[in-house]
């Protein structure tokens, strides 16, 4: 037995022409991304009533500085802070002479001290909320930012 297969076409009309194919647009040439800056934060704790770098806020303020000027820091600021266990006048001194005495210590480190930018808060930003009057050891600090553009 023979199998065969017969196939029939009709055109019954005129036949529509191809639809044109559209235009293939050249593929867009992405410019290169920088790399978004980064912030990074440092906080470093003080003695009651005391401006003096203790050796635990001397390793940070290393690693910091260190930090600093490997990832090209672009802005650096101290902000200085104090517990509620004085006069507001008082505590804004105080978180000033922190964030000088900070300052100060990056300076040391080989920081360009023209690029840190101080600001003090007195008790008014304290990391843990207390009465007016108490003594809180985490709200004697001095916090460093910097914001570095990677490379």
């Amino acid at each position: 037995a023979s199998t065969v297969l017969v196939g029939l076409r009709f055109n019954l009309g005129d036949t529509p022409a191809p639809a044109a194919a559209a235009p293939i647009a050249p593929a867009a040439v992405a410019a290169p991304v920088a790399p978004s800056p980064v912030s990074r934060d440092y906080i470093v704790f003080f003695d009651f009533d005391k401006t003096n770098i203790t050796d635990e806020a001397m390793a940070v303020l290393r690693q910091a500085a260190s930090d600093a000027k490997a990832g090209q820091a672009v802005s650096l600021s101290v902000v200085g802070h104090a517990d509620r266990s004085g006069t507001d006048s008082y505590n804004m001194a105080l978180s000033k002479r922190r964030a000088d005495a900070v300052k100060a210590t990056l300076g040391s480190l080989g920081v360009d001290q023209g690029m840190i930018q101080t600001a003090a808060k007195g008790e008014s930003d304290p990391l843990v909320p207390t009465e007016d009057g108490v003594r809180e050891p985490q709200n004697r600090r001095a916090q460093v930012q910097f914001v570095i553009q990677p490379k």
